[in-house]
C-alpha cells in the first residue's frame, strides 16, 4: 500500500518504438524521419496516468525527440515533472570519443532547454553505457555543470553492466558535487538481479519487482530507481519484421499489460522525481573514482 516513508525515483527514457538498442542493427537511424512517430501521443498517457496516481517523475530525453515533439517537452515541465537529458540520438557512450560525448550531452540539453524553458541538470545515458571503459564521462558531466547522473547499471547484463560499481548512490569524481544514482539492483544468494524496470518489469509476473523494490527500501534502507519506456505503453506500435526473435520477444512481450502494472507499481510505493532523490541521496554517497 502507499505508505512507504521512502520516496522512489521515478522515470521514463523518452525514445521512440524504432530508437531502441534491440533494433540498432536493424533500423538506421537515417532512416528515422521515415518512420511514425507516437512517441508524443505515448508521453501524454504516461503524463495522464502520472496525474491520475499523483506522482511527479523524472522524463529522460532525446535531444532528437525533443527537437520534433516540442509541445509534449513544454507538458512535461508544465505538469510538474523533471525534463533531463538521454543524450541526442541514443548513441552508447562508450562508442564515443571524450570530445563526442562532451558535443552530444552539450546539442542535448541546448535542444532540450530550447525547447522547454526549463534547466536540465540530470543526465541517463542511452542503454547505461558508462561502465568500466569509460569512466572519463562522468568527468565531462561535472565539467559541463550537471548535479547528477543516473547512467551506471551495477550488475552483468549482456547489453551493458558495471559489476563493481556501488549499488547505491556515489560521488565519481573527486573534488565535484556530481551524484552518480544506479538503476536498482536486489540482492538474492549474494548475487545483484537487474531490478530497475524496463524489460525485466515487463516480462517478469509483478511480483518480482515488488519483492525488489521492498528489500531495497526495508532493508538496505534506500530508495529504489525504476524505469520504463514510453513504447511499453503502446501496444499498437509497428512490428519491426527484420529483427531477430530474441529481439522481438524483448521488445513486444507484455506491451497490453503494462498501463496495468505500472498502476499497480504506482500505488504500492511512493514515488517522485529523480533530481530531488539525487539532493537527498548525496549525503550519503560514497566517494568511488574508477
Amino acid at each position: 500500500m502507499n505508505g512507504q516513508r521512502i520516496v522512489n525515483g521515478l522515470s521514463v527514457d523518452v525514445e521512440d518504438w524504432f530508437q531502441v538498442g534491440a533494433f540498432e542493427h536493424t533500423i538506421a537511424k537515417q532512416d528515422w524521419d521515415s518512420l511514425q512517430l507516437r512517441v508524443g501521443d505515448n508521453v501524454a498517457r504516461i503524463l495522464d496516468l502520472f496525474d491520475q496516481a499523483g506522482v511527479r517523475a523524472t522524463f529522460f530525453t532525446l535531444g532528437w525527440v525533443a527537437e520534433r515533439n516540442k509541445q509534449a517537452m513544454r507538458a512535461i515541465v508544465e505538469r510538474g515533472h523533471e525534463l533531463a537529458s538521454h543524450g541526442y540520438d541514443h548513441t552508447r557512450v562508450f562508442t564515443l570519443t571524450r570530445q563526442q560525448f562532451a558535443d552530444d550531452i552539450s546539442k542535448a540539453q541546448c535542444i532540450l532547454e530550447d525547447a522547454s524553458g526549463a534547466p536540465v541538470r540530470g543526465y541517463r545515458a542511452p542503454s547505461f553505457s558508462i561502465d568500466r571503459r569509460n569512466p572519463w564521462a562522468h568527468e565531462v558531466l561535472a565539467e559541463y555543470g550537471y548535479a547528477y547522473s543516473s547512467s551506471v547499471a551495477p550488475v552483468v547484463h549482456d547489453h551493458y553492466g558495471w559489476r563493481e560499481a556501488p549499488r547505491f548512490a556515489f560521488s565519481p569524481v573527486a573534488g565535484s558535487d556530481l551524484v552518480e544514482i544506479p538503476v536498482t539492483t536486489a540482492l538474492f544468494r549474494g548475487r545483484r538481479l537487474a531490478a530497475g524496470g524496463g524489460g525485466f518489469f515487463r516480462v517478469l509476473p509483478y511480483g518480482f519487482s515488488r519483492w525488489a523494490i521492498r528489500q531495497v527500501n526495508r532493508e538496505d534502507g534506500r530508495p529504489a530507481v525504476f524505469y520504463f519506456h514510453p513504447w511499453e505503453v503502446d501496444p499498437d506500435q509497428p512490428r519491426v519484421a527484420g529483427a531477430s526473435m530474441r529481439s522481438r520477444l524483448r521488445h513486444y512481450t507484455n506491451l497490453s499489460r503494462m498501463a496495468d502494472k505500472l498502476n499497480e507499481l504506482l500505488v504500492d510505493f511512493s514515488w517522485g522525481r529523480m533530481d530531488e532523490l539525487a539532493e537527498r541521496e548525496k549525503p550519503k554517497s560514497l566517494d568511488w573514482a574508477a
